[in-house]
């Protein structure tokens, strides 16, 4: 049995098998796991939002989506992944609170889930699975050996993608 290394908001970390990575607290914020079954090494970003180009404030490039993603990869690479092997599983995108004629900068969680799937598809990341949406949070943890993720969600159990 490996460690369990906890992810935090605007944090992003990797890890080789049989490590897993963990982040709770997924909102409107999107969890992106990315996967290379060859080398059993996984990476998990916790997303909160889906440009840095409309930010003031470009210290932590892993809470958003456009920078986050390229830092992901190469992180992962250095674990000795391969960049076209590299899968996706994504989890969030919530919208927590619904306010009566919000505009779409309210809309956090389709534009972080948006925001992921464009950068995603940017970099030929295949997605095979997503959770996303609704109006409940998300904890999920990414087992490294086999490349599942586990959501679990209050009042809502645990599903596996």
């Amino acid at each position: 049995m490996g460690m369990l290394i906890k992810v935090g908001m605007a944090d992003l970390k990797v890890a080789r098998a049989p490590n897993n990575l963990l982040t709770s607290g997924l909102g409107s914020c999107v969890g992106v796991c990315l996967f290379d079954v060859g080398v059993k090494v996984g990476g998990l970003a916790h997303i909160m939002l889906p440009l840095s180009t409309q930010a003031r404030n470009l210290e932590n490039k892993a809470k958003f989506a456009d920078t986050a993603i390229p830092i992901l990869i190469a992180e992962m690479v250095k674990l000795g992944a391969v960049k076209n092997r590299l899968v996706a599983k994504i989890a969030g995108g919530a919208q927590m609170f619904s306010f009566p004629g919000a505009s779409d900068v309210m809309r956090i969680g389709d534009r972080n889930t948006e925001a992921v799937l464009e950068n995603l598809k940017q970099h030929k990341v295949p997605i095979l699975a997503r959770e996303v949406g609704g109006n409940f949070g998300r904890t999920i943890e990414l087992d490294t050996n086999q490349g599942k993720v586990f959501i679990r969600t209050i009042n809502r159990g645990e599903k596996v993608i």
